[in-house]
């Protein structure tokens, strides 16, 4: 009984502790420099809206947000894809060796990033992907092709083998069973899948960085070059931070009830 009670406490201590960070870079964003610089206030004396107008008219910024989506958009749809039939194989099929073949997938994703960014960097330079969307997305695939195999594999092993059986037998070609039967099935994994997928490609700073300067520079690299002569201009970082959550919440929002059920057959 007295566990019962102290549970509601522990739970709003630790949504107020997990929303003060977000409180406070919202805060900053609707200050000036010099207030933020300045005394510690909890909400803006004089509030301005002028860091997220800078966000918006300049090229700088709106451009990193559009990069972003873009290689992101082109990452999450090639993951899905090449893991989709990937899965499959790993659930239906017994060959040799799919067992390490299996493991051989996750430890390219437990690798750090900084492993692969000579060799994307030496490759890209040489076939002329530097600076490009692409570049980015296919980089980022190396990390979440086997997270994605990972997780479509344990939604797929969850239906049963007879389903393909009777679809062959009513006639059903592979491609017409897996697009209009099988697939419907696993969309919640695919939701799943498709989140985890936006997640990392949307916060990865490092590759996305150091394959990109101009065209395709992405926020995450833009938010880490605001210091100028004038010192470092917090409101308008902080206000860039504010749009960048934005995007993982409406994802989360959309594929929440995908994810309840990652966790529940344990793909999560």
């Amino acid at each position: 009984m007295m566990s019962k009670r102290l549970t509601a406490p522990i739970l709003i201590i630790y949504l107020l502790l997990s929303l003060l960070p977000i409180y406070w870079m919202l805060n900053m964003s609707l200050k000036t420099n010099e207030e933020i610089i300045g005394a510690l206030t909890m909400w803006p004396n004089n509030l301005t809206f002028d860091n997220f107008k800078t966000i918006f008219t300049d090229p700088s910024w709106y451009d990193g947000y559009i990069n972003s989506i873009i290689y992101v958009a082109i990452n999450m749809v090639l993951s899905v894809l090449v893991a989709l039939p990937a899965a499959y194989a790993f659930s239906r099929y017994s060959f040799l060796g799919d067992k390490h073949l299996f493991f051989w997938l996750l430890t390219n994703r437990m690798t750090p990033p900084a492993v692969f960014l000579l060799p994307f960097f030496q490759l890209y330079s040489t076939v002329g992907l530097m600076d490009t969307h692409l570049a980015v997305a296919l980089a980022h695939m190396v990390f979440n092709v086997p997270l994605a195999v990972w997780i479509l594999e344990g939604f797929m092993s969850g239906i049963p083998k007879e389903i393909d059986e009777t679809a062959y037998i009513d006639g059903y070609s592979f491609p017409k069973f897996f697009v209009k039967i099988f697939l419907p099935m696993i969309k919640s994994g695919v939701g799943v899948t498709a989140f985890f997928c936006f997640m990392f490609s949307w916060v990865e700073l490092l590759l996305a960085r150091t394959l990109t300067s101009v065209n395709a520079k992405p926020i995450s690299a833009t938010m880490t070059r605001t210091v100028s002569a004038a010192g470092m201009d917090w409101g308008v970082l902080a206000a860039a931070g504010v749009l960048t959550i934005v995007p993982g919440a409406l994802v989360i929002w959309f594929v929440r009830h995908y994810i309840a059920k990652g966790f529940a057959m344990g793909r999560v």
